[in-house]
């Protein structure tokens, strides 16, 4: 688990307030590249740097996880599905980006298509999870 501390942040992706707007931002090229190969470079805050701009300022943890969807994980486009599996039976492990929020499983801001694929392939999905630390009482 790495610690992060985003100040400065845009607030644009607002893990306390809910949901993102419908209109969110697209992660850059660079990180999406990152995140489909599964090439996560460590430290995860320099991988990741582009999307912790987005969150509200505060005290985040990073961590190179799994993830277990619930029962009802939603369809997806089925030519990207496919792409990822073909991936993951091949060895590679692409990365989805799960951020937690309180009182909720978490939200998955990239990797549908990635985390239906490990699905289909019975292999435990890997997320690249985000979770704020709350402020001391």
């Amino acid at each position: 688990m790495e610690e992060v501390t985003v100040s400065g942040g845009t607030g644009v992706l607002d893990v306390v307030d809910g949901l993102p707007p419908a209109k969110r931002p697209e992660l850059g090229a660079n990180l999406r590249i990152a995140l489909a190969t599964g090439q996560i470079r460590k430290p995860l805050r320099d991988t990741l740097r582009p999307l912790l701009d987005l969150l509200t300022d505060g005290e985040y943890e990073l961590s190179d996880d799994t993830f277990l969807p619930p029962g009802n994980w939603p369809s997806v486009e089925h030519a990207r599905v496919e792409y990822y599996r073909s991936a993951i039976r091949a060895g590679h492990r692409p990365a989805a980006v799960l951020v937690d929020r309180a009182g909720h499983p978490g939200y998955v801001l990239d990797g549908l298509h990635k985390v239906t694929a490990y699905l289909a392939e019975d292999v435990t999905p890997r997320v690249i999870r985000i979770r704020r630390i709350p402020a001391p009482a």
